[in-house]
């Protein structure tokens, strides 16, 4: 703000009441007159406004990508430097080595758990339970290498019917990738107003670009323990067939190969299917369409 102090300053309006204006104080505003912010100082200021928002949205990048995501947001520079100016914040990788005496906290929750129920001992266990479709939907991220790398595969399931209302995959796992298959299940689903969407405490669950997603769509977060796998029990176990059924199968060359085997599998097989216990021996797509079509006659 204090060039903008000092343009005023020179169309005649005094110091003193600028700064009263924009609550700064006067003292700050010398010392800064007789020692100007250089070029390349501001310079690095921006660069390291987009280095912090890049890490806020994935704390799993290291320098390199952070270095990609400041140059699409307009701020380029060389790796060399990202590296400097992350390294003298301290913006490290989750995945990086430890710094300090016990390393970096996992991230604090940004919902409640609203899936957990404690007995009357006092011990918390998870229900994944639905009355309707849309009232409930579990969320998780999945990986698997092939021979051009890593592919990840964010998804979310409809408790009610155990279908697979959205996903997204890609080669990064960026806040970008849960986001993405969110807006896929909702353009999928319609009216979700309400709907509790439960995920673990990953941080592309809880970026900013996520929650702005959840509110945006009216959605309602629910959020479980850290490490804690049994919490989202229901969704680890459709990542247990896809493992079984596709990723396991055989050696995947290309992403691409892995990609279309994933989609086959879901749309065809899982949804078309698969008959499950916990459905009456119906696929989720028959249990929807039997119990909406029971429901509107009903109604």
């Amino acid at each position: 703000m204090y060039p903008l102090v000092k343009e005023l300053a020179a169309d005649g309006i005094p110091v003193t009441v600028a700064c009263g204006v924009l609550k700064l104080a006067r003292a700050p505003y010398y010392r800064w007159l007789a020692d100007p912010v250089t070029d390349a100082e501001w310079v690095e200021a921006h660069r390291a406004n987009a280095l912090f928002d890049a890490h806020a949205d994935d704390p799993e990048f290291g320098y390199r990508f952070l270095a990609d995501e400041a140059r699409q947001a307009g701020q380029v520079m060389a790796e060399r430097t990202a590296w400097r100016i992350c390294a003298d914040n301290g913006w490290w990788s989750a995945f990086g080595k430890k710094r300090g005496r016990n390393g970096k906290k996992p991230g604090p929750p940004v919902h409640d758990d609203l899936c957990a129920i404690t007995d009357e001992k006092g011990r918390t266990r998870h229900e994944f339970t639905a009355q309707n479709p849309n009232e409930l939907w579990i969320g998780d991220i999945t990986e698997h290498w092939t021979g051009e790398g890593k592919l990840y595969l964010c998804a979310f399931k409809d408790v009610y019917s155990n279908r697979i209302v959205g996903y997204s995959i890609d080669s990064r796992m960026k806040s970008r990738l849960a986001v993405t298959a969110l807006n896929n299940a909702v353009a999928r689903r319609g009216d979700v107003a309400g709907c509790v969407v439960h995920t673990d405490r990953g941080s592309q669950f809880r970026s900013r670009k996520f929650v702005g997603a959840l509110n945006r769509h009216h959605m309602v977060g629910s959020m479980g323990r850290v490490g804690a796998c049994g919490d989202n029990a229901a969704m680890e176990s459709f990542f247990s067939l896809l493992q079984k059924n596709v990723l396991n199968r055989r050696t995947w060359a290309t992403r691409d190969e892995l990609r279309i085997a994933i989609v086959t599998w879901i749309e065809r097989t899982y949804h078309r299917r698969r008959r499950q216990d916990g459905l009456g021996r119906l696929t989720p797509i028959e249990y929807e369409t039997i119990m909406t079509t029971t429901a509107t006659q009903a109604a």
